[in-house]
């Protein structure tokens, strides 16, 4: 298992571009992971970076610098919304990536963010070892991307003016959902909506193009909102907005690995699963005492208003989804079966 002195003892040792054998000299696989959040490092920053960097250290160690990886936060390398794509040619070799952000290009994959179907931790964490999970994770290989690390992320709503806590409070204000589906709901409840990845919702709503913003608690946290905010609902006791954002790899790099360094990768995502939790759950603890410094008000949700919010969404955004597809249909029962 991972352990923080194992990780730092790797992060200490640079990589070797030229591994050595008896008689033999060949040169390393480095691979990359781009993400569109503001970079650190191992130790300190946004979790999702710091959970690539751990990554990328331990795989390091345990192929004996055979595998490498180099983490481009900020979407440096590739932008933001190109990445899934990327990673489906073989271009790319990892994201930490928001699923719902490739809706686009495979509606199925908004299952990831789907208002109101996941509502803990550990019913998102459940999906994994379900039926949901397979069917998720067959369809997505079939796709050509491979889920690394499972990492769901609750989320609250940054506003410029008053709270959006129950569905009537978005009534004629321009609202990022983060993905069709959630804007389907927000629109039913009379708002207008934006669809901006979360690395842009600052400058929109910097700018007044959008008056709210709903994303992770990481995300309101890493990309300052509380600087162009004045209300914050935190959905650190319940939410109706759980986003997946797995680390993700493209099955064409990942298949021309050797096996020893597939398990090792597999292995490494597996262990970072636990971080990943852990790290959103403490920034959804953390959000409210953030915007609290900068002077925003903060609200809560309880089980009664999220209530509320899902019944707009089994009534639009989960009919709409179910019928795209006979896969989304099916991810959607399944999901559903994990919910009851």
């Amino acid at each position: 298992m991972l352990t923080r002195r194992h990780v730092l003892a790797s992060a200490l040792a640079a990589p070797a571009a030229l591994r050595m054998g008896v008689g033999t000299a060949h040169a390393a696989t480095t691979l990359k992971i781009s993400h569109q959040f503001p970079g650190g490092t191992i130790d300190k920053g946004d979790f999702r970076d710091r959970l690539c960097r751990m990554f990328a250290a331990e795989v390091a160690k345990r192929s004996g610098g055979d595998l490498t990886a180099e983490v481009y936060p900020n979407s440096s390398l590739i932008k933001t919304n190109a990445q899934f794509s990327a990673m489906r040619k073989g271009a790319l070799d990892l994201s930490l990536y928001p699923m719902p952000y490739a809706g686009g290009e495979l509606p199925e994959t908004n299952i990831g963010l789907m208002p109101g179907l996941v509502t803990t931790y550990d019913q998102g964490l459940r999906w994994k070892k379900e039926p949901v999970g397979k069917a998720l994770t067959d369809f997505l290989a079939d796709k050509g991307i491979l889920l690394i690390s499972w990492v769901w992320q609750a989320g609250g709503v940054a506003s410029r003016s008053k709270a959006i806590v129950a569905p009537e409070d978005a009534k004629g204000l321009k609202v990022r959902g983060g993905s069709r589906e959630m804007d389907m709901v927000l629109q039913t409840a009379g708002a207008a909506v934006l669809s901006v990845p979360s690395n842009e919702i600052y400058a929109a709503m910097q700018t007044g193009a959008c008056d709210a913003g709903i994303t992770s608690s990481t995300s309101l946290i890493s990309f300052r909102l509380e600087e162009v905010a004045k209300s914050l609902t935190s959905g650190a006791g319940a939410s109706y907005w759980f986003m997946l954002e797995p680390l993700m790899m493209s099955k064409a790099i990942f298949d021309k690995l050797p096996k020893n360094q597939q398990d090792i990768i597999l292995a490494v995502g597996a262990e970072l699963e636990a971080f990943g939790r852990k790290g959103a759950q403490d920034d959804d603890a953390e959000v409210a005492k953030v915007y609290e410094k900068a002077g925003a008000k903060v609200s809560a949700l309880d089980a009664a208003t999220v209530g509320k919010w899902r019944d707009i969404a089994r009534d639009t955004a989960w009919k709409d989804y179910g019928a795209k597809t006979a896969t989304a249909a099916n991810l959607l029962k399944l999901a559903s079966d994990v919910a009851a």
